[in-house]
């Protein structure tokens, strides 16, 4: 097995091979150069050196280039020649190659959707990404311990949704628990999340969430999957972009177990365009990166920063990246040559040339180069030109894409979304039993009052009428029984009393 990567050659003819070793892989590294500069090849080779070396990689195509990590580089390719010329000077029998690939989306066009739960990216990160103030994140972190208390899974942005306003409905009786939650608070959060759906962030949240073991795959031949997110067009939304990767880096710091040190890493986490991580970034997220960057090594995961100045990166989070590919910078402003001769400053010097005149005169697809010996001790500075790809230089086509995206094990495992009950199901579920028993509690009330109107009504109505009719007939039954038994008793004969009681019939009967 393969104990270093092959970076390329350095010192006198380019003769000495710069390697990465596996076993330090872990203590994360720095690819920093200007623009068109050779960064992303750079990226490319070290993913190619990791994948056949079985290690896991992950990595974001900001430009679309990556993706010819899949293809095969080939003769016919128009820098052919230029290759097999440098690889003959830095000591390379290039072999053509491609690698095992599957490609992400967080938006699902261009790779496999990729997803997290709203629970998962938690309330810094996403006050992070909604750019609250310390007042919003606080009522932000009121919510989500109301969900956990309530039993309220927050799956998705409708969850989320759902919750604020519930809370702000109950904002008073919340306040004297957690301290002020003011209904202004909610609005302008529920603000942010209307512009975060905007931007496309409900593509990012719901289920079936993403599990961390497909990140880190191998194939039956003993390669490591290259996991390739397609960012070009989340690069219109750097806050979106920049947070779900320092999501998924949290989340491997917080699942993997320690491993302590390794003989190559477990995964490979590429965090291009670094430096959208850091801008205008809270204390608090920039502490959560430096734990991170201090930490996840022992989890056998390495993390390499790739931006245009390692000044982009903050010295806490610097001073963790041990191998270090170093492209050229241009020093046309005072500003310039201050970050470029804080550069230098993080190297080894070597006696042979000067660091900071070495950067800047450094061409395309040559660095200044400094990896961890055996003895996790920088290396000194050296001049190198950095190895051609294996792989195909350039992006591949659609058609291509979608081949490739059809044969994977990720095929229809995360295509369909779920929408199990949650937060906004079961809040809508209360708010229609609070609705319907209030509907049945005015309906019984107002049938409640109609009845007793009506008795009311009856009694004063039936309760003349009965006593005058029963005073009269009990006044007529009396009056006219004693007469008819007075003349009966003095009347003798069957006849007689016959023709007495018709007289007293009729006489009462006409009144």
């Amino acid at each position: 097995m393969a104990e270093s990567i092959f970076i390329g050659g350095g010192g006198e003819g380019y003769g000495a091979p710069q390697t990465l070793l596996l076993d330090k892989a872990n203590r994360h590294g720095l690819i920093a150069g200007a623009t068109g500069t050779g960064k992303t090849v750079t990226l490319q080779i070290m993913a190619e050196g990791f994948s056949a070396a079985g290690v896991p990689v992950f990595l974001s195509d900001v430009k679309g280039d990556l993706s010819g990590l899949a293809l095969s580089g080939s003769a016919d390719f128009k820098l052919h020649a230029p290759f097999m010329s440098r690889a003959e000077t830095i000591g390379l029998d290039l072999q053509y190659d491609s690698y095992p690939v599957t490609f992400w989306d967080l938006f699902g066009e261009k790779g496999h959707p990729i997803r997290a739960t709203v629970a998962e990216m938690g309330p810094l990160l996403l006050s992070r990404l909604m750019d609250l103030t310390d007042v919003q994140e606080g009522v932000l972190n009121v919510a989500f311990r109301v969900a956990d208390e309530e039993g309220l899974p927050l799956l998705d942005l409708k969850d989320l949704q759902a919750l604020l306003v519930w809370v702000g409905q109950n904002a008073q009786a919340l306040s004297l628990r957690y301290g002020n939650v003011a209904a202004s608070s909610v609005g302008a959060i529920q603000r942010q999340l209307l512009v975060l759906e905007n931007q496309g962030g409900t593509a990012l949240f719901g289920e079936p969430a993403l599990d961390l073991a497909d990140m880190m795959r191998t194939r039956d031949d003993g390669r490591g999957e290259i996991n390739i997110l397609a960012a070009d067009q989340l690069m219109g939304s750097p806050r979106l972009y920049a947070t779900f990767l320092l999501w998924l880096l949290s989340e491997l710091f917080e699942e993997l177990p320690e491993v302590g040190n390794p003989d190559k890493p477990k995964l490979v986490f590429f965090f291009d365009e670094a430096h959208l991580l850091f801008d205008d970034a809270p204390k608090a997220l920039v502490d959560k990166v430096e734990q991170v960057a201090r930490l996840i090594r022992s989890k056998g995961v390495g993390v390499y920063f790739v931006t245009q100045n390692p000044g982009d990166i903050p010295d806490d989070v610097l001073g963790q990246l041990g191998n270090r590919v170093q492209h050229a910078l241009r020093a046309f402003t005072a500003k310039d040559r201050k970050e470029l001769k804080t550069a230098a400053e993080t190297y080894r010097d070597n006696p042979a040339f000067d660091t900071a005149q070495a950067i800047q005169e450094v061409g395309t697809g040559e660095a200044v180069t400094s990896f961890l010996d055996r003895k996790g001790i920088p290396q000194v500075v050296e001049r190198t030109l950095i190895r051609p790809p294996s792989s195909q230089l350039g992006p591949i086509d659609e058609p291509t894409r979608k081949a490739i995206m059809s044969v994977s094990d990720m095929a229809g495992k995360y295509d369909k979304t779920m929408d199990r009950e949650s937060a906004f199901e079961i809040l809508s579920k209360r708010a229609d039993a609070a609705a319907k028993a209030a509907e049945e509690s005015e309906a019984e009330e107002a049938r409640l009052e109609e009845k007793e109107r009506e008795f009311k009504a009856a009694r004063r109505y039936d309760g003349g009428s009965t006593r005058k009719s029963s005073s009269r007939k009990s006044s007529d039954e009396g009056f006219g029984g004693a007469l008819a038994s007075v003349v009966v008793k003095e009347l003798k004969g069957t006849t007689g009393r016959r023709i007495v009681r018709g007289i007293l019939g009729g006489l009462f009967k006409g009144r």
